[in-house]
C-alpha cells in the first residue's frame, strides 16, 4: 500500500478546483474514499450533563479523517478509563466531506519518458478531509462537574493529534 502524502500540501483552505469538460464523465470525481471515523457519538447520549466542553480551532484549515479518528480514539480511551461508558458524551462535530486528490508522478530513472506533466491535472481521490473555520467546534464533551478535569485532559490529548492550535471552551448547562 502506498504511503500517505504529507498533509502540508492539503492543509490550507482554498476553493476546491472543479473540472469542467465537454465530456460529462470527466466533469466530476468518480468515487469517494471511505471515511475512517468509526463513531461520531460515544458515551451516554441520552443523559443530560451539567457541563459541555468544546475543542475550538484557532485557524482555518483542513483536517484529514485519519487525524480526526486518531484524536477521537485517544480522548475516548481516557474518558472510558476514568468515567466508564455512561459518565460522558463525546461527539465529533465535523464531517470530512472534502475529497482530496493527488496527481501521482513517476519518479526515478527514466521517469521523464512516462510522466505527462502537471498541466491541468485533476488527480485521483486520495482521501477525505474536514474543512474547519476559525472558532469552529471540532469535538464536544459533556460531563458532570466532578469530571471536568478528566474531560479537559481528554480534549488536550485530542488537540495534540490535530494539525492546528486549539482552545477549550467550557460552558455550563442552565
Amino acid at each position: 500500500m502506498a504511503r500517505l502524502r504529507t498533509f502540508t500540501s492539503y492543509r490550507n483552505l482554498k476553493r476546491p478546483y472543479t473540472r469542467t469538460s465537454k465530456f460529462k464523465a470527466e466533469s466530476y470525481i468518480k468515487m469517494t474514499p471511505n471515511v475512517k471515523i468509526a463513531r461520531f457519538d460515544t458515551g451516554d447520549s441520552r443523559k443530560a450533563f451539567q457541563y459541555t466542553l468544546n475543542l475550538l480551532s484557532k485557524s482555518d484549515l483542513q483536517i484529514r479523517d485519519n487525524a480526526l479518528e486518531s484524536a477521537r480514539q485517544t480522548s475516548n480511551k481516557l474518558l472510558e478509563t476514568y468515567l466508564g461508558l455512561t459518565g460522558f458524551h463525546l461527539k465529533v462535530k465535523v464531517y470530512p466531506y472534502h475529497i482530496m486528490r493527488e496527481h501521482a508522478l513517476a519518479s526515478g530513472a527514466g521517469a521523464d519518458r512516462f510522466s505527462s506533466g502537471m498541466a491541468h491535472s485533476f488527480g485521483k481521490p486520495a482521501g477525505v478531509a474536514a474543512r474547519i473555520k476559525k472558532g469552529q467546534s471540532i469535538f464536544q464533551v459533556s460531563v458532570d462537574k466532578q469530571n471536568l478535569g478528566v474531560a479537559k485532559q481528554a480534549l488536550e490529548r485530542a488537540s495534540k493529534k490535530l494539525p492546528c492550535a486549539c482552545t477549550i471552551q467550557v460552558s455550563e448547562r442552565k
